[in-house]
């Protein structure tokens, strides 16, 4: 592959980013945290993302999308992560929306993926159950009434799950917890009589829930795919919300790396411009070099998503493992090289921390992905 992006690519990345530093600073998130937003995000805001057609970007355009491909979505969730700007884009337009494309009936898609791109329909992918993410280890329950399914357990930190219009939940159907057969994937209507949701207010002030299932009735039309066999299709758009989720934290350190290069050459201490101190260059020089690293990774990763490549879970195991450590790395960098005032709200690199923090753990950690690459590669 080329490491680089075509004409309509970089026209893309050069609109995200106009966009996204113009309308959607870090001063965005910073109102929205501080007005205590009931949403977490600002509707004008995702009116505007809407009308740029950012929703509709894995959508086919003859299902009102642009169609323009994971490539497209990775450049401007990497664009969005430079701002931390907070947007039902991640949870909507790339799980929910991709998981309709790749389990939902026609029927399902044409009904549903035209009001996504349009900005009508919000949805959350409601997997994990515990604190530490394995899709495999569903042990809520499915249970055949009739012609109908009685969904019952929880779900913990469903991402912009409050604030969904559906939820696609998986539910085991068959089996126990950690076997990958009968696991189905459900979709099904937020306010539901039976369905709890709680907000969680997280550390970086974006939006997750705690999601409980009492006996909720729903139809058999509600499966996206068959029954006890939704597993492929998930972990298929589990990896693609992995790479679309590093390319975000990309942008994070990309800006935070930018920031403390700009602190360095500018602060001055015992009357001396603290860049020019030796042991901050080197520890410079390594945040660099993970920067350089990370954007080659992320870019092959986005590549193998559009290419259909074979070796897709590995590229994505692989991004979300270096993303998480360099994001620590990087941010922790960041906070202590611009001194006790990194520590404060003063300056905007300690958000970048706790987001980075957030999205570390978000479809696996980079524990959990070693590990999976190891397994993928027969370790």
């Amino acid at each position: 592959m080329a490491f680089v992006l075509s004409e309509e690519q970089t026209m893309l990345r050069d609109m995200a980013k106009q966009f996204f530093s113009e309308q959607v600073p870090v001063t965005n998130l910073r109102k929205i945290r501080d007005d205590g937003s009931e949403d977490g995000f600002d509707r004008d805001v995702w009116k505007q993302i809407v009308e740029l057609g950012f929703a509709g970007i894995l959508i086919p355009e003859d299902l009102g999308g642009t169609g323009f491909g994971p490539m497209g979505i990775g450049i401007v969730m990497q664009e969005a992560g430079r701002t931390l700007a907070a947007s039902p884009l991640y949870a909507t337009a790339v799980l929910g929306a991709g998981m309709i494309i790749a389990a939902g009936s026609e029927s399902q898609k044409k009904q549903l993926l035209p009001r996504v791109a349009a900005g009508e329909l919000l949805l959350a992918l409601a997997i994990d159950e515990t604190n530490h993410h394995n899709p495999a280890n569903i042990a809520m329950t499915a249970t055949r009434d009739g012609d109908d399914f009685v969904l019952s357990g929880e779900k913990r930190f469903v991402i912009d799950g409050h604030i969904a219009d559906k939820l696609i939940v998986a539910a085991r159907t068959s089996g126990t917890p950690g076997e990958t057969q009968g696991i189905s994937a459900f979709l099904i209507d937020a306010d539901m009589a039976g369905i709890t949701r709680t907000r969680t207010h997280m550390v970086d002030t974006r939006n997750a829930a705690n999601i409980a299932f009492d006996n909720v009735k729903v139809p058999a039309d509600a499966l996206l795919g068959g029954t006890d066999s939704a597993f492929p299709e998930l972990e298929n758009v589990l990896d693609m919300g992995r790479v679309c989720l590093s390319a975000e934290m990309l942008g994070g350190i990309e800006t935070v790396f930018d920031t403390t290069l700009t602190y360095l050459k500018e602060r001055k201490q015992f009357d001396a411009i603290i860049g020019t101190f030796q042991a901050l260059q080197h520890r410079a020089a390594e945040m660099f070099c993970e920067v350089e690293i990370c954007q080659s990774v992320v870019l092959d990763a986005l590549s193998a998503l559009e290419e259909r490549r074979n070796d897709i879970p590995r590229a994505a195991s692989l991004a979300k493992a270096r993303l998480s450590e360099a994001a620590r790395l990087i941010t922790n960098e960041g906070v202590q090289m611009h001194g006790g005032i990194g520590m404060t709200d003063a300056v905007d690199v300690g958000l970048f921390l706790k987001r980075a923090r957030v999205q570390a753990q978000m479809l696996g950690d980079a524990n959990f992905h070693r590990s999976r690459y190891a397994d993928l590669g027969g370790y």
